[in-house]
């Protein structure tokens, strides 16, 4: 017995609402899978951003030959590692010269600074009884002569001898008193602070050399990973010349945007989380920085607003100890409804 046409036209009514049902479970499950409604996710804010690059370019203060290189691209480095090192052997000499030229200031001040040595002292003072003793004789000759012209004894000439005697004692004697009184006082106060500023000029020449010769080392001040390594062993770099370059890896943070509807759900220390594409894993991480001016939405950045909106940048530190985040990636920031996590 053949099907009649009523029960056909119900079999058929019956496959298209078996069909519309699938097609409106595929649907659903797919708007769930992408997050357009129902899920894990309702009622969470999702900002986009990228990871921070964060970059230093290394080189020496001072130039020279490069006689050491520790690292090559893409070894991680700590805070406090020795990357690179200059030829110190110019730097070495010049401080031998500097310390030698400091040590001679520094005697010379001393030396000023202690005056006249005791048997100076005693010398001058020895001249001047040495003086006064010639000055008593020539007196003494003198009038001895001045009694004998009168008598006609000799001429006028000796006398006149006599009296010149007497004035070249007489001068002898302050001369020899003037140097006992500067042997007495020492050096000029003058004189003592010109040779402390040559010892500190010494001094100072000394530290530039040395702090030259700490600069002669690269040092590591912050955990990263070296990009580039842009000169090699026995180049000759300027100061300030790019040697290495070194991506900063700890802390690692995120700059993200909120659209201005969305500025009251977020604050400061709100705690949030981090996801990238092709990955199931989240990292924890805590809003920073808010900035206080609107800018327009970076056309780098994937929002599911128009580039044309006013957006607020901010800062986020994400806890990602093993370095899985890459600098510049592209990644979801998921902020949770309540606001209290």
């Amino acid at each position: 017995m053949g099907e009649t046409p009523a029960g056909s036209a119900k079999s058929g009514r019956l496959k298209q609402a078996i069909l519309l049902i699938i097609l409106a479970g595929l649907i659903f499950l797919g708007g769930r899978w992408a997050g357009l409604w129902g899920g894990a996710d309702d009622g969470q804010l999702k900002l986009y951003g990228n990871v921070e690059i964060r970059e230093v370019q290394l080189g020496f203060r001072v130039g020279g030959r490069i006689s050491k290189l520790y690292v090559d691209e893409g070894d991680r480095v700590v805070p406090g590692q020795v990357l690179a090192e200059l030829d110190t052997r110019p730097l070495d000499d010049r401080l031998a010269g500097a310390a030698a030229r400091l040590d001679a200031a520094s005697a010379a001040a001393q030396r000023d600074a202690n005056g006249s040595r005791p048997q100076e002292v005693g010398e001058a003072r020895a001249a001047v009884a040495a003086a006064e003793a010639r000055l008593i004789e020539a007196r003494r000759q003198f009038e001895r002569r001045q009694a004998l012209v009168d008598k006609g004894f000799i001429s006028k000439a000796d006398v006149q001898t006599a009296e010149a005697g007497v004035a070249a004692a007489e001068a002898s004697l302050s001369a020899a008193r003037n140097s006992l009184s500067l042997a007495e006082e020492g050096v000029r106060a003058e004189d003592r602070a010109a040779s402390e500023a040559s010892r500190n000029a010494a001094f100072a020449e000394r530290r530039s050399v040395q702090t030259d010769l700490s600069d002669a080392r690269i040092i590591a001040a912050e955990q990263g990973q070296v990009l580039t390594r842009a000169r090699e062993l026995g180049a000759i770099v300027q100061p300030g010349q790019t040697v290495l370059t070194v991506a900063l890896t700890q802390p690692v943070r995120v700059r993200a945007y909120v659209a201005e509807p969305d500025l009251p759900k977020i604050r400061p220390g709100m705690a949030v989380t981090v996801s990238v594409d092709g990955s199931d894993k989240r990292w924890p991480a805590r809003i920073g920085y808010i900035a206080p001016v609107a800018e327009f939405t970076p056309k780098t950045v994937q929002t599911e607003q128009l580039r044309a909106d006013l957006v607020y940048r901010l800062r986020l530190t994400v806890d990602d100890p093993r370095g899985e985040l890459r600098q510049g990636q592209p990644v979801t920031v998921s902020i949770p409804a309540d606001g209290k996590r």
